[in-house]
């Protein structure tokens, strides 16, 4: 991408903000200027307007029919997520005898165990859309399967999570991919950028349940055991095969996946704004839409189920990894002039040290979306009791 600044400067922080696009970077004033609660949200990219992702679906199935032909499920992906498991697996058995602190441990963890461990972040989610298998049920056991070299149980939660994010995009208090006040206060710095990254896969884990927490089901209690039944084999049952160093290796694994690698600009690319934000755009009441997608085309959606494709994702839940390159190239006058990013390291190099991107670079709505799967949440949203096939509308 290739900006175009605009120079803004937002009176209580003197700080200088980039806009995008349609939407800026800095104070967003609402439209009684002196509500509190906007006040205190200054920084944010406040919007008016609906989320993108449903009229452009509707104007795409509208010019291009055809394109429904492209959702459900995908046969080959049960068979990826078979082969990174068993991947994982091996590794760690091999590691078992490396020390933790060597060279060699931290390489493999970081070059393999990293990457493979993010492609079954990047599984769980293809499979949260009920795209591996056609019945429910047995995507939701199959997420486990996928969740076991993660060695740490989320599969169950991560999908009503994830699901509320596609309804709720942006909504402050329902979409949990969003920053907290707290974070944008207090990680809004060169170095409390770098922290995030360096540990955002804690945020990810742990930001949702901050934010409002959903019911505790069977499915999470089967998600638990299956996990802990796999460690306490890692660690106990399969001495000869395994040690504590296979553990580690694959929780090391799951942390430099969250952390600074490549693969894990994905976070921060897909709804972080890098586009500049014209004066005009950056006030909610003038309700120009801001530009709150971003995919990335790039090799590296070769190793992650084409999760770069972020717009066409969001614009079509229902279509599988392998079939959003068709997607793209089908609609292709939709997607020609979005802003986009070609290198997700260099996504996380301008977010750490450019200063006019940083945490508070978000486009949020205070009122709409929909709660997948109910829970705590307190703004104003229906809580519905959807249908498999209303959720990945």
């Amino acid at each position: 991408m290739a900006p175009s600044v605009t120079e803004v400067t937002s009176a209580p922080s003197k700080r200088r903000d980039m806009a995008v696009n349609g939407s800026a970077n800095g104070a967003a004033p609402s439209p009684t200027r002196g509500d509190a609660a906007e006040t205190s949200y200054r920084d944010f990219f406040w919007t008016y307007t609906e989320e993108p992702h449903r009229t452009r679906r509707m104007a795409i199935i509208k010019a291009h029919p055809e394109v429904t032909k492209l959702c459900g499920p995908e046969p080959l992906t049960k068979y990826v997520v078979a082969a990174v498991v068993a991947f994982q697996v091996l590794l760690a058995h091999l590691l078992r005898n490396t020390p933790f602190w060597s060279w060699k441990f931290w390489a493999v963890a970081y070059v393999f165990g990293a990457t493979s461990n993010q492609n079954l972040f990047l599984a769980i989610h293809e499979i949260s859309h009920n795209l591996a298998f056609r019945s429910p049920l047995a995507n939701r056991l199959f997420a486990m399967v996928a969740n076991l070299p993660i060695a740490v149980p989320y599969s169950a939660s991560f999908r009503p999570y994830h699901l509320t994010h596609h309804k709720s995009l942006g909504v402050d208090g329902l979409d949990a991919d969003l920053p907290t006040r707290f974070e944008a206060l207090f990680l809004d710095s060169i170095l409390g950028k770098a922290f995030f990254c360096t540990f955002q896969i804690f945020f990810y884990a742990l930001r949702p349940m901050m934010v409002y927490r959903i019911p505790f089901t069977w499915v999470h209690g089967l998600n638990v055991a299956v996990q802990i039944g796999f460690d306490y084999a890692i660690l106990a049952l399969l001495p000869g095969y395994f040690s504590a160093n296979s553990l580690l290796y694959l929780l090391l694994s799951s942390f430099l996946a969250g952390s600074l690698h490549p693969t894990a600009g994905h976070f921060i690319a897909e709804h972080y704004v890098y586009e500049t934000v014209t004066p005009t755009a950056r006030d909610p009441t003038n309700k120009i839409p801001i530009p709150e997608t971003f995919s990335y085309y790039g090799p590296l959606n070769l190793l992650t189920y084409n999760v770069g494709l972020h717009n066409e994702h969001h614009d079509f839940p229902a279509v599988p990894w392998t079939r959003l390159p068709a997607l793209h190239d089908m609609a292709k006058e939709f997607y020609a002039d979005l802003p986009h990013h070609r290198s997700w390291t260099y996504v996380l190099w301008r977010f750490i040290f450019d200063e006019q991107i940083g945490m508070r670079c978000r486009v949020k709505r205070k009122q709409g979306g929909r709660v997948v799967g109910g829970g705590t949440a307190t703004v104003t949203a229906k809580v519905a009791d959807w249908k498999e096939d209303e959720i990945e509308a």
